[in-house]
């Protein structure tokens, strides 16, 4: 069951332009990922951020594993790359932690909505509880510091950008084809003005023949 989802999965997500996806040894149960940020106003636009994605056996009753392979100086980071993010935690209530179960992992989730939690995460960080408290107080205390450093990691990451592989830009990736105006009208087709004279043409000969015929009536009547 978890393999024939997945490959629906990984279909799909292959014709996204925010990700780079592969398959791992070809195991559909091992994902390579890069997330690609789109907001030209975020701190990591520009970054090619990659990552593996273990799923279990058992998905999607189970939250796949995600971890950076070049960890990010981020509060919710852990500094081996994992990530604290709730979407990823066992389904149930946690009292511990105060997590609702609709803030966790369920079986209705999906790779799509575990990523697109992840890179909105990166710019809207939860300070109150750190994975890396270090990243956390840096935020808090001195952001132009922190900006300089996410800076950094966002240069860094640019070197995991595969050979021939073209980075989307927020242009790029939301550009609009523009419609194409139907400009055709009839002077312009050729034979146009022929096909309305030859049209024109018969309705004249047929007028002078019922001319003809009427003349010849009324000569007949005289007669």
């Amino acid at each position: 069951m978890a393999e024939k989802i997945l490959m629906n999965e990984y279909k799909d997500l292959s014709k996204e332009t925010w990700t780079n996806i592969s398959l791992i040894n070809d195991n559909i149960l091992d994902w390579s990922v890069a997330l690609i940020v789109l907001n030209p106003d975020s701190l990591y636009y520009g970054g090619y951020f990659k990552a593996r994605i273990t799923f279990p056996s058992n998905y999607p009753f189970a939250p796949p594993d995600f971890k950076f392979v070049r960890p990010l100086w981020h509060p919710n980071i852990y500094p081996d790359g994992r990530l604290c993010i709730s979407i990823l935690h066992q389904p149930g209530d946690d009292a511990m932690s105060g997590e609702s179960a609709g803030e966790r992992w369920s079986p209705v989730q999906r790779v799509e909505s575990v990523l697109i939690s992840i890179l909105s995460l990166l710019d809207d960080a939860e300070v109150s509880s750190p994975a890396n408290v270090d990243a956390g107080v840096m935020l808090r205390l001195d952001p132009k510091a922190y900006k300089e450093r996410v800076k950094q990691d966002r240069e860094k990451s640019k070197e995991d950008i595969p050979a021939g592989f073209e980075m989307p830009t927020h242009e790029s990736a939301f550009k609009k084809e523009e419609p194409i105006a139907d400009t055709f009208s009839w002077s312009d087709s050729e034979g146009g003005d022929e096909f309305g004279s030859d049209v024109d043409e018969e309705m004249f000969d047929d007028d002078d023949e019922d001319g003809e015929a009427g003349s010849g009536a009324d000569s007949d009547e005289d007669a």
